[in-house]
């Protein structure tokens, strides 16, 4: 790949402005003066961010990508610090729009609406480490992801969770995935403790369920036999999930 053109030769407006803070206040039209709008010295025309009113929230970052122009922005919850808000464009008053939105503390969908490349990613904004809300958190975001996925196994791996959150034995615990393959912890990030069979589907129109990663287990025809068939290797006694916290 070639190296990337000077970020003033892919956005000259950004570099007539000095900044992308400045030139994003410039193209919000007096919508932007109140907000405290930054960017880094040593990159000021490719980064902005901005914080936000509840103090829960961690700044909006709006970055500039290096081989055409577009940006992307992003913003994370405070707890885990995973995304809860990302999206890219090309269009940079609606960055604008999301800007203002953001700092004045409207809710993620609100967000989007004011700004639709916006996309929320599902999760949960949680002011406290509560692991009830963190499951329920990571399973909101596990079947957004699964429902705008466009890949041809993008319907298979639907079914799957879906038919895991079905369980409840399965809804109780904290889901995540590794490479696609859906796994269970009976403590939250940041430090898991992995209980319970790895789910997946194998792209053909089939599912597999093995008792451990590295194993290449059964075959089933159906997202709910698979399942059927984890539970029954689910451990006994795993309790409440707990907060997964660092020593």
């Amino acid at each position: 790949m070639p190296p990337p053109p000077e970020p003033a030769a892919l956005y000259p407006d950004v570099a007539a402005s000095g900044s992308l803070a400045a030139a994003l206040r410039a193209v919000a039209d007096g919508a932007l003066d109140d907000v405290p709008l930054t960017s880094p010295a040593d990159e000021p025309l490719s980064a902005a961010s901005t914080g936000s009113v509840p103090p829960h929230r961690e700044p909006l970052r709006v970055t500039a990508w290096n081989h055409e122009r577009k940006w992307s922005v992003d913003a994370d919850d405070r707890i885990l610090g995973l995304s809860v808000l990302r999206g890219e464009t090309d269009d940079l008053a609606q960055i604008a729009r999301a800007v203002r939105a953001w700092h004045d503390g409207e809710s993620l969908d609100e967000v989007h609406a004011a700004a639709p490349f916006a996309r929320p990613t599902g999760r949960l904004e949680l002011a406290e480490p509560d692991p009830v809300q963190l499951v329920e958190s990571e399973w909101s975001q596990l079947r957004a992801e699964a429902a705008a996925l466009t890949t041809p196994w993008a319907h298979a791996h639907r079914d799957l969770v879906e038919a895991a959150h079905a369980a409840p034995e399965f809804r109780a615990l904290y889901p995540f995935t590794s490479h696609w393959a859906l796994r269970f912890s009976s403590s939250t990030r940041p430090l898991l403790d992995i209980v319970g069979p790895v789910l997946w589907c194998t792209g053909e129109g089939g599912f597999r369920m093995a008792p451990v990663m590295s194993e290449q287990g059964q075959e089933f025809r159906t997202a709910h036999e698979a399942v059927a068939a984890a539970l029954r290797l689910l451990p006994d006694g795993i309790g409440p999930v707990r907060y997964g916290e660092l020593p």
